[in-house]
């Protein structure tokens, strides 16, 4: 709409500058970032749009590619890509007061040396257009990997036992002993609480599902095709579930102690 002589005056740059700059390559850097961008957008691709920074700069790490995570996130706001936040988690569970409690033999104390020694279990929600479904997860500690989980068009009993049992199986575990901590208090199970949290805002706050035979197919995706073979959890160093249990198979090799199970 401008000049240029007339731009390059009220801007101080001289019009040959400005010339030269046209005609000039990239620079290296440029060059470098804009490799480093098509990267994070595939990677940030392959995560389902979840990916921050972090694990983004987690993922480049283990491609070979040396950069510093303030970098990451600076291309990142450059593309206009960014992960997904958590929100608050709805409470659901309701003790029966004529049922005799467990013991709470984990006391908070969410950390386990080996497979199979701590697990951790309960039940939210999945919102569908027809009604709701109530997904039961048991989850290893030691891995933060969900080994057993099942969902019913109902809260009770038995959902709970469908995902122990399957938990069972896969972990060929015997002997469990049963922990309960406080009904409604999250940070007597805040590691499944962490896990319905990533569940929620990666999944659930991102579809609307019509059936619930859509949502089953969703949450079975999500869990065995995503989380625990894929999502690089900074607990873990940045692995994924699996691959941290792979990288400590030599020491714990699925060895069978008998885990307590805490319900939330």
């Amino acid at each position: 709409m401008h000049p240029i002589a007339t731009m390059c005056r009220v801007l101080g740059v001289s019009p040959g500058g400005y010339y030269a700059r046209l005609k000039r390559p990239p620079s290296a850097r440029a060059r470098v970032d804009a490799e480093l961008s098509a990267a994070i957008a595939e990677i940030h691709r392959r995560s389902r749009q979840t990916y921050g920074a972090p694990r983004i700069h987690a993922e480049l790490k283990e491609q070979g590619i040396r950069v510093g995570c303030q970098r990451v996130a600076r291309l990142m706001r450059a593309c206009g890509l960014k992960g997904v936040s958590r929100r608050n988690w709805i409470t659901t569970t309701v003790r029966d007061r004529h049922a005799r409690p467990a013991p709470d033999l984990v006391e908070r104390n969410f950390t386990a040396a080996a497979l199979n020694c701590l697990w951790v279990a309960d039940i939210t929600y999945i919102p569908t257009w027809t009604s709701f479904l109530y997904l039961a997860v048991v989850l290893d500690v030691f891995s933060r990997r969900i080994v057993g989980w099942a969902m019913e068009t109902y809260l009770r009993t038995e959902l709970v036992l469908k995902a122990l049992d399957m938990a069972l199986g896969q972990r060929r575990a015997v002997g469990v002993r049963p922990s309960m901590g406080t009904v409604g208090d999250c940070f007597d199970n805040a590691m499944c609480e962490s896990f319905f949290a990533t569940l929620e805002c990666e999944l659930l706050n991102r579809r609307h599902f019509k059936t619930q035979i859509e949502a089953r197919s969703a949450v079975f995706d999500f869990i065995e095709g995503w989380y625990n073979p894929h999502r690089r959890h900074s607990a873990l160093d940045y692995l994924s579930p699996i691959d941290y249990e792979r990288s400590h198979s030599a020491e714990a090799h699925y060895r069978t102690p008998t885990p307590s199970t805490e319900a939330g």
